[in-house]
């Protein structure tokens, strides 16, 4: 039940984030996306921990992604830089949570070889646009691929539960792929398409890291 009045409350917070996104109401998005954050915290926390050390973790995470959202809210451009390394410290926490309860697998390896071509693809359409920004944006791309790769791992982990893994793998993606959203709207073309595809996807995948908590045995 409290978790069906999250997932409400969730969406009523996610279509007017996205309705003050497309008025480029900044006043208005800040609160409303720093609630919906909030949620996924939540949501984390409610859950039955039936691995604490990945609860510990992931919930870590999910506060650096916290910040992440913050910093990216404001309008000052040193803020982007701030989101960038919140959201890349956020990373690093998935990855120990999701190395805490899958080690390599076959399908990890396939999953990196298949990550890491997509990240250099990334990397390679994004670098002439990138600036000054080139490096903090190689380290970001690397530890996202990493997280995704670590995903993988969880996926072929047939210790873990089904739901669990897809939670977590099907999480991890997408946030993966929002990152993309967000690559091309800070450094291609900045237009509203961008958070309306990039915003559910991002918040799809921190709400499904944050059940995997209660999911994975």
């Amino acid at each position: 039940m409290l978790n069906t009045v999250i997932l409400m409350l969730a969406a009523a917070l996610l279509s007017g984030l996205l309705f003050f996104e497309n008025r480029d109401n900044r006043k208005r998005v800040l609160p409303v996306k720093t609630m919906l954050s909030c949620l996924f915290i939540l949501t984390a926390i409610v859950q039955p921990h039936l691995i604490p050390a990945y609860y510990r973790f992931i919930l870590i995470g999910l506060v650096f992604c916290l910040g992440g959202d913050v910093f990216l809210a404001l309008p000052q451009k040193k803020m982007f830089l701030l989101g960038l390394v919140s959201f890349l410290v956020g990373h690093v926490f998935y990855v120990v949570a999701f190395l805490n309860v899958a080690g390599l697998n076959g399908l990890a390896f396939i999953g990196m070889v298949l990550t890491l071509g997509v990240s250099a693809g990334v990397y390679k359409w994004l670098a002439p646009h990138l600036g000054t920004m080139k490096v903090p944006v190689i380290f970001y791309v690397i530890i996202i691929s990493v997280m995704l790769c670590c995903a993988w791992a969880i996926l072929g982990e047939n210790d873990l539960t089904r739901q669990g893994r897809l939670l977590v793998f099907i999480g991890a993606l997408s946030f993966y792929v929002s990152d993309l959203f967000v690559a091309r709207d800070r450094f291609l073309k900045n237009e509203f398409l961008n958070r309306l595809l990039g915003l559910p996807l991002y918040y799809g995948g921190q709400f499904l890291l944050a059940f995997s908590v209660g999911y994975l045995q």
